[in-house]
C-alpha cells in the first residue's frame, strides 16, 4: 500500500509539473502541498460512508481516503472534527460563460432562405458545428454562484436552435479557460425550438420534429457520398459528433416522449433535459429507457386571498404546484434514470433547498445525494474522475457542518480540483445556549440563541410573554436587537458587546429613549432548540394523486372494457336493419357481440335503455383538437413531411367535452395555410391513455391540401407578400410542380433498385416520399375548398397525375360542382349552414350537403371547431331543416358517412355484429336539440358517463377546494411581495387558419 501510495504522489507530481504555454510574470511557486483532512465523516458516495477518516490530496487530485491514510511530511493538516465532506455536486445542463443569446433584426416580413454565410445547413436552426468550448468565457459571478450551491463540474452548452452543437464540462475553478475543461466535446444537444432563427421554417412544433428527422436522414446519406454533390459544413459537425451523448432539452413531459420516439427510428437514446412534470406520463416516460436531468424549478404558490383571482388558476396547475417536489420520486420508483441540474432556478443557491423538498416529497435521500453527485458524473461520462471520493479523482469536494440535506446543515467549504473556495466562515465560538441579560437598573430577562452557528434563530422571554429577536455573532462581537414588551424600558433596543469569558458577555447599547446603556449576559444552559445536522427533514409527501390525464376530469383509475347489454333501447344501426325499436345490444371484449331481441349474457352490466336511443360513435371527419404547439406548419407552400401523429395531445380537454357530445373518433387536421400541408392523424377519443393509444389501429394515412384565400396568404399583410404562391393560378402551378417532383423521385428509386448495385442510394426526402404515397394511393387527400373553380382546377390536377381527390372538406360551392365530384369519386365534407364569414363563400347555402347528397357523393358535416363538435348530432339535425333528408340519412352525415370518407367504415360508423362498440346511448332521439349523451363508449370502454360525470364534478371541486386552501396556509410563510396573482390565461381553440403557439 505504501509503495502504491508512492508512486501515485510522484505520478501527480510529474504530471502536475508539466510546463505550460503561458508565461509567468514574476517568480513561479512551485511548491506541490498535499492536504490531509482528517476525523471528518466522508461521504465516498451515496453508498459508503467513513467515520473519522482522511482524506488526501495534491495538486487537484484524491491520493487516498480511509481510516489508515498515511500522511506524507510536509502535508497542510486540517482537522474535520464534527464536519463532514461529500462530493462537490455535478450539473450537468448548464450554460455557463455561453454568451447572451441575441435574436437576429428582421424587419423585411418573411425569410424563407437562410441569411448564414458559408457553406452551411440550409435551415438557421440547425447549427452542428456551434461548439461550446469555442464560445466559453470564464464567468466568475455565475461560477461563484454554483460554487456556492455545492457544485464542482457543469456541463455548459450554448442553448440555441434545434441542433445546438457540442456542450463542454468544465470544472468552477477560477484559471484561465485553458485550464478548466475536463472534456471539450462532451455531447450533442438538441431541442424542439428554432431558437433566434428568423427563417419561417419551423413554425411549428410538428415542423420542428420534421426537420430533426430530415437532418437525420441527410446526415447519413452525405455521409455515404463518395463524390459530394456538396459541401455541407453542418452535415459533416453532425457526422463527425454522431458518437457523443445525445441531450435534448424537452419543454414538456410530451416533448419528452416525442423526441424518444424519433430517438428509437434512429436506434440510439437521447438524455433528456426534463420539465419537472414528467410524473404525468410516468409510464410513458418509463418505456422511452431514456435518462433525465431533471430541473428543480417548482412553481411557487399564488396568492389565492381573493376567490375571484384563485379561478384563473386551472386545476392541473394546482396539482402540479403540489406534486412537482414529488417528480424525481416518482421517477425513481418507477425505476427512471436520472440527475438534477440548477437550471430554471432563479439563484443556483437555492440548489440544495430544492433537493431537500424532493426528500420531504419522498425521494430518498441517498438517491437525493446519488443525483447530485454520481448519477450526474455517469450521464456525462465522467465518472471515473468526478462524482464520488476515490484516488485518483478530481479533489472536488464539500465540508459541511453536517449531513448536507439536513435543514440546519450549512456548506462551509467547496474545494474545486484541490483549490479551496470558502462559503460559510467557521464561526470562532458557538453562542448558542440560554443567556440571562441584565440591563442596569432594568429587571434581568432571558435571551434564547438556538438555530445553527451560521444561521441564528434568538428570542427573549419575560413571563409568559415571547419576543422574536434578531442575533449576530461575527469576528467575535455579539449584536442583539429586540423589541422589549415589558417593563420601564419597554421598546426597541440594540445591545452590542463581547465575551469576557466562557459563557459571558458585556457591551454597551441604546434603548427605545437613544439613551446608552450597559449590559451583560451569563450563559445558564448550553441546550438548544435545535442541533446542526442532527435531525434529517420530515417526509411531507403531497396528499395529492395523479389523475389520467392529470386534470379537471381525469379518471383516478384508466377505465376498462366492459360486458353491457342495452335493453329495449332503440337502435340506429345505419345499416339495412335501419331504426329498430325495443331491441337488445350486446358489447362485449370491445365488440358489438349480438343486436336482438331478449338477449342474455352472464355477467353482463345490464342498462335499461327504455325511452332512450342507442346509436353509432359520431364521426368528426375534420377537427383541430388535441394537437400540440399550432395546427399549421405555415412556412413553406409544401410541408408534405410533417405529421399531426407526431404532435398529438392526449390531455386536451376538448377530448372530454367532445365524448360528453358523443364523438368517438376524430381526423386531427393539418391546417389551411399551404398548398400542400401535413400528414393527418386518426384518433379514437380515449380519454386518459397516451397519444400511441389514441391513434386509430389500421386507420390509412391522410394528408391535408388547400386552397383558397389561405394558401396565397390573402389579407395577410405587408410582411407576407414573398413566399409563393400568391395567386390561384400559382396554386395549380405549386400542385403540378410537386407531383412531377414526386414522380422524378419515384422514377429516381425505382432506377437504382433495378439497376443501381454498387451505387449510392437517392437522398431520402421525407417530402417527396409522402407525396409519392398520394400518386400510389396508399394515402388520401381531404382538401379545404370553396370555390368551384379551384375544387374544378384541383380534380382536374388530380386526373392529370392518375389519383383522386378523396374528400372536399368544407366544399360550401359544391352544389355547383357536384356532378364533377361524382364523376371523380370525391367526397365531401361539408358545414350545415355556415356561409357569409368571408369573400369566398358568400355563395353558399345551407342546401349545400342536402344536394351533395341526392347526387349520390359521400357526404359528411364536420365540426373544423372544437365547440361545434360537441354538438354535430344537432348539426346533422339540419340536413333534415334544409333538403329534407330522411332522419336516419341525416344521422350518417355524422357517423356513417365520415367513416367511409375515412375509410374505416369496416370498423365504425354503423352498430353492426363484429365492429367495434364504439357506441352512444342518448336520452331522447339524437337529432333532438334536448337530447343529451348519457353514455359513450369506445371499444367497450366506457369514457363519458352522465353520472359519473357528476361525480367527477364533485371530485374537482372538492380537489380544488383542498389546494386552494393548502396554497392560502402558505401565505403566512412567505413575505407579502413574494406572492404574485394568479393570471388570466383565455382559453384558446385551433381552427384551419391559427398559427398561434399556445
Amino acid at each position: 500500500m505504501k509503495k502504491i501510495l508512492t508512486l501515485l504522489l510522484i505520478a501527480i507530481v510529474i504530471r502536475s509539473s508539466a510546463q505550460v504555454t503561458f508565461p509567468v510574470n514574476g517568480v513561479t511557486d512551485e511548491r506541490k502541498i498535499p492536504y490531509a483532512f482528517i476525523n471528518g465523516r466522508i461521504i465516498i458516495d451515496s453508498e459508503t460512508t467513513i467515520d473519522k477518516g482522511t482524506l488526501l490530496i495534491l495538486e487537484g487530485r484524491i491520493v487516498s481516503v480511509g481510516t489508515n491514510v498515511k500522511i506524507p511530511q510536509g502535508a497542510s493538516i486540517i482537522d474535520l472534527k464534527g464536519k463532514s465532506v461529500y462530493p462537490s455536486f455535478i450539473d450537468p445542463y448548464t450554460d455557463l460563460g455561453m454568451p447572451e443569446i441575441k435574436g437576429q433584426e428582421n424587419n423585411q416580413g418573411t425569410q424563407l432562405q437562410t441569411l448564414t454565410q458559408g457553406a452551411y445547413a440550409w435551415n438557421q436552426a440547425i447549427r452542428p458545428e456551434t461548439e461550446a468550448r469555442l464560445l466559453f468565457k470564464r464567468d466568475p459571478l455565475k461560477s461563484d454562484s454554483l460554487r456556492k450551491a455545492g457544485f464542482g463540474v457543469a456541463m455548459t452548452l450554448y442553448r440555441d436552435g434545434i441542433a445546438r452543437g457540442t456542450s463542454a464540462i468544465v470544472t468552477l475553478g477560477t484559471e484561465k479557460e485553458n485550464k478548466l475543461f475536463i472534456r471539450e466535446k462532451a455531447g450533442t444537444c438538441y431541442s424542439f425550438d428554432k431558437g433566434t432563427s428568423r427563417q419561417e421554417y419551423p413554425t411549428s412544433e410538428m415542423g420542428a420534429i420534421a426537420l430533426l428527422r430530415q437532418t437525420e436522414l441527410d446526415a447519413k446519406w452525405y455521409a455515404s457520398q463518395k463524390n459530394y454533390p456538396e459541401h455541407n459544413i453542418s452535415l459533416e459537425a453532425w457526422n463527425e459528433t454522431i458518437a457523443l451523448p445525445r441531450f435534448f432539452e424537452s419543454g414538456g413531459r410530451m416533448q419528452s416522449i416525442r423526441c424518444a420516439k424519433i430517438a428509437d427510428e434512429f436506434g440510439f437514446k437521447y438524455i433528456i433535459k426534463g420539465s419537472g412534470d414528467e410524473y404525468r406520463r410516468v409510464a410513458e416516460i418509463k418505456n422511452t429507457g431514456s435518462s433525465f436531468i431533471l430541473p428543480l424549478n417548482f412553481p411557487e404558490p399564488y396568492d389565492v386571498t381573493d376567490p375571484y383571482d384563485a379561478l384563473n388558476i386551472s386545476l392541473q396547475d394546482l396539482k402540479h404546484w403540489e406534486m412537482a417536489p414529488a417528480n424525481p420520486a416518482i421517477l425513481y420508483h418507477a425505476g427512471v434514470p436520472f440527475a438534477f441540474t440548477s437550471m430554471g432556478l432563479k439563484d443556483p443557491v437555492q440548489f440544495v433547498n430544492a433537493v431537500r423538498k424532493t426528500i420531504e416529497a419522498g425521494l430518498p435521500e441517498n438517491i437525493a445525494l446519488e443525483a447530485c453527485t454520481r448519477s450526474a458524473a455517469q450521464l456525462l461520462g465522467i465518472d471515473k474522475i468526478a462524482g464520488s471520493l476515490k484516488p485518483g479523482m478530481l479533489a472536488d469536494f464539500l465540508i459541511t457542518s453536517g449531513k448536507i440535506f439536513n435543514d440546519s446543515t450549512v456548506i462551509l467549504e467547496n474545494w474545486v480540483a484541490g483549490k479551496r473556495f470558502v462559503i460559510n466562515d467557521i464561526p470562532s465560538a458557538d453562542v448558542r445556549g440560554l443567556y440571562e441579560v441584565t440591563i442596569k437598573p432594568f429587571a434581568p430577562f432571558q435571551l434564547h440563541i438556538n438555530g445553527n452557528p451560521w444561521k441564528l434563530i434568538s428570542y427573549i422571554t419575560e413571563d409568559t410573554s415571547k419576543t422574536k429577536a434578531d442575533v449576530t455573532w461575527e469576528n467575535g462581537t455579539l449584536l442583539i436587537r429586540y423589541n422589549k414588551m415589558k417593563g420601564s424600558d419597554k421598546g426597541k433596543h440594540v445591545l452590542t458587546g463581547y465575551a469576557t469569558s466562557s459563557g459571558k458577555f458585556s457591551g454597551t447599547g441604546i434603548d427605545s429613549a437613544g439613551t446608552p446603556i450597559s449590559w451583560s449576559a451569563v450563559r445558564i444552559s448550553e441546550n438548544v432548540d435545535i442541533l446542526p445536522g442532527d435531525t434529517a427533514s420530515s417526509a411531507d409527501i403531497p396528499e395529492g394523486k395523479v389523475w389520467f390525464p392529470d386534470k379537471a376530469f381525469g379518471f383516478d383509475t384508466l377505465p376498462t372494457p366492459q360486458t353491457v347489454l342495452f335493453r329495449n333501447v332503440t337502435v340506429w344501426t345505419n345499416e339495412a336493419e335501419g331504426v329498430l325499436k325495443n331491441y337488445d345490444v350486446l358489447i362485449e371484449n370491445g365488440k358489438i357481440a349480438a343486436i336482438g331481441q331478449n338477449l342474455n349474457a352472464a355477467g353482463a352490466k345490464i342498462i335499461d335503455g327504455t325511452g332512450k336511443h342507442l346509436t353509432p360513435g359520431i364521426i368528426d371527419e375534420h377537427s383541430h383538437i388535441a394537437i400540440s404547439g399550432d395546427v399549421n406548419e405555415c412556412s413553406h407552400s409544401v410541408t408534405a413531411e410533417v405529421r399531426i401523429g407526431d404532435v398529438i395531445d392526449p390531455d386536451d380537454i376538448n377530448i372530454y367535452r367532445q365524448l360528453s357530445g358523443g364523438v368517438t373518433t376524430s381526423q386531427l387536421l393539418h391546417g389551411s395555410c399551404n398548398p400542400i400541408g401535413g400528414q393527418s392523424a386518426i384518433v379514437k377519443l380515449r380519454w386518459g391513455r397516451n397519444a400511441e393509444e389514441m391513434k386509430f389501429a389500421g386507420a390509412p394515412g391522410f394528408i391535408k391540401f388547400a386552397l383558397g384565400e389561405n394558401v396565397k396568404q390573402s389579407n395577410w399583410g405587408e410582411k407576407y407578400t414573398v413566399r409563393y404562391p400568391q395567386s390561384r393560378m400559382g396554386v395549380e402551378q405549386v400542385y403540378v410542380d410537386a407531383f412531377n417532383r414526386a414522380r422524378n423521385y419515384q422514377q429516381e428509386w425505382k432506377q437504382y433498385g433495378n439497376g443501381g448495385k454498387g451505387k449510392t442510394a437517392p437522398r431520402r426526402d421525407l417530402q417527396l416520399e409522402t407525396l409519392a404515397e398520394i400518386l400510389n394511393s396508399t394515402r388520401f387527400v381531404t382538401c379545404h375548398s370553396y370555390e368551384q373553380s379551384e375544387i374544378n382546377m384541383l380534380m382536374h390536377v388530380a386526373d392529370t397525375f392518375g389519383f383522386h381527390i378523396n374528400t372536399f372538406t368544407h366544399i360550401l360551392e359544391g352544389y355547383k360542382v357536384a356532378d364533377k365530384m361524382k364523376a371523380h369519386g370525391a367526397g365531401a365534407s361539408t358545414f350545415s349552414d355556415w356561409w357569409a364569414y368571408k369573400f369566398e363563400v358568400m355563395e353558399a347555402i345551407p342546401y349545400n350537403g342536402s344536394i351533395l347528397h341526392d347526387m349520390g357523393i359521400t357526404t359528411a358535416y364536420n365540426s373544423d371547431d372544437a365547440e361545434m363538435a360537441r354538438r354535430l348530432n344537432q348539426e346533422a339535425a339540419k340536413a333534415v331543416k334544409y333538403g329534407g333528408v330522411s332522419e336516419e340519412e341525416a344521422l350518417k352525415f355524422v357517423t356513417l358517412n365520415p367513416a367511409k370518407l375515412l375509410h374505416i367504415d369496416q370498423k365504425v360508423g354503423s352498430i353492426k355484429v363484429g365492429k367495434d362498440a364504439d357506441v352512444v346511448l342518448w336520452t331522447d332521439n339524437p337529432l333532438s336539440v334536448y337530447a343529451k349523451v348519457v353514455q359513450t363508449y369506445i371499444d367497450g370502454t366506457l369514457y363519458f358517463d352522465m353520472e359519473r360525470d357528476s361525480l367527477l364534478r364533485a371530485s374537482v371541486e372538492s380537489e380544488r377546494g383542498r389546494l386552494i386552501a393548502k396554497m392560502a396556509a402558505v401565505k403566512n410563510n412567505i413575505p407579502k411581495t413574494g406572492l404574485k396573482r394568479p393570471p388570466y390565461k383565455p382559453e384558446f381553440l385551433h381552427h384551419c387558419i391559427d398559427d398561434i403557439d399556445q
